[in-house]
């Protein structure tokens, strides 16, 4: 079965083909990262405006690289939430378009479901059951996913998504914009050096997350340590912060903080994905999503999961981030059993 999987949640323009769930023919990214940069996060009225100048054109391109004819099309596979509705409704146009052309089935797809298949690209032999964790800039959830179409939430963040709390604290740095890789690179080598901040809702049985704390403890620090002009930033605010003296701004001091925020962070992941392996007595996690690129993480759950007896699988790097191919990956499930929708389907901002 070739899917065609579409993919505009957020700020990705993509589309990819896909056989079988398995085999990824093509799958083609186009980032608006560059745009929203100067903004700090995504503006979801330039988001949608891109998405719309790509959208064909991103198509085409997954067509032609997969070498595949649009009539040779089993199913037309695309993210129906959750997201940024005026970016869903451009994917869910174009998909609806193709399908009417086509006489093809459609499918709308659960974006985070999608990350959740984006490890069967590179795993032959795709096992169940498995405990899901989904840690992006929008979402940081936990799954207990007993088969294609038996999957529960089992844990969700209450405010902040780890990959925003990234974010966030790199605006409030004045590091830049997106905050993953450079929080991450600031970190790297830093070693334990006393300085820490709180990891919230630990205790045993809880597989909630929060990361609000976490993000207003990093900028108390910080305005202790920098100083701060009251009258550029605001009481409460995450701008960033004008030190008082600039000439005092210590690089080191920063990527102290930047690296006992990480800690943080990585150990709430790491320690409530395997709660839930416990709680659930599953004994395979996958982690995905955005933030299952930082090479922290991903060193901490391997570890940990060889220490507990715990399968871990995290997709490739270029899997984890925002892509069509699992869209078409998670589609072929959907579509196999008969999971098929209607031309009337609309976007849903929450799912």
């Amino acid at each position: 079965m070739i899917t065609l999987g579409i993919e505009t949640s957020c700020d990705e323009t993509a589309a990819a083909v896909v056989v079988d769930g398995k085999k990824t023919l093509s799958n083609v990214v186009v980032s608006q990262v560059e745009f929203h940069r100067e903004y700090g996060g995504v503006v979801p009225e330039l988001a949608s405006r891109k998405h719309i100048e790509c959208i064909s054109l991103v198509i085409a391109k997954a067509i032609k690289d997969a070498r595949v004819k649009f009539g040779e099309l089993d199913a037309i596979c695309v993210t129906r939430g959750p997201g940024l509705i005026g970016a869903l409704l451009v994917g869910i146009g174009a998909a609806k378009g193709i399908a009417m052309a086509l006489d093809k089935p459609i499918c709308a797809v659960n974006h985070l479901h999608g990350h959740l298949f984006a490890a069967a690209l590179e795993n032959e032999i795709f096992q169940y059951p498995f405990i899901g964790m989904v840690v992006s800039g929008g979402h940081t959830t936990l799954f207990d996913v007993q088969s294609p179409l038996d999957i529960e939430v089992v844990g969700k963040t209450r405010d902040d998504a780890a990959g925003e709390a990234y974010d966030k604290v790199a605006k409030l740095l004045g590091l830049g914009y997106p905050g993953g890789a450079i929080i991450e690179n600031l970190a790297s080598g830093i070693t334990d050096d006393g300085l820490r901040f709180p990891r919230a809702l630990l205790e045993n049985g809880n597989l909630d997350f929060s990361f609000s704390g976490l993000k207003t403890a990093v900028k108390r620090h910080s305005e202790k340590v920098f100083g701060l002009n009251r009258n550029r930033t605001g009481p409460g605010g995450f701008r960033p912060i004008v030190p008082a003296n600039p000439s005092a701004v210590d690089h080191n001091e920063i990527r102290r903080i930047a690296s006992a925020f990480q800690a943080a962070v990585v150990d709430v992941l790491s320690t409530k994905i395997f709660m839930a392996s416990k709680i659930r007595n599953i004994s395979r996690v996958v982690v995905c999503g955005g933030v299952a690129a930082n090479q922290a993480l991903r060193d901490r759950v391997v570890s940990e999961g060889k220490i507990l007896g715990v399968e871990v699988i995290f997709p490739s790097i270029g899997l984890c981030a925002d892509n069509a191919a699992m869209i078409g990956a998670r589609g072929y499930t959907l579509v196999r059993a008969g999971k098929l929708d209607s031309l009337d389907f609309g976007a849903m901002s929450r799912w």
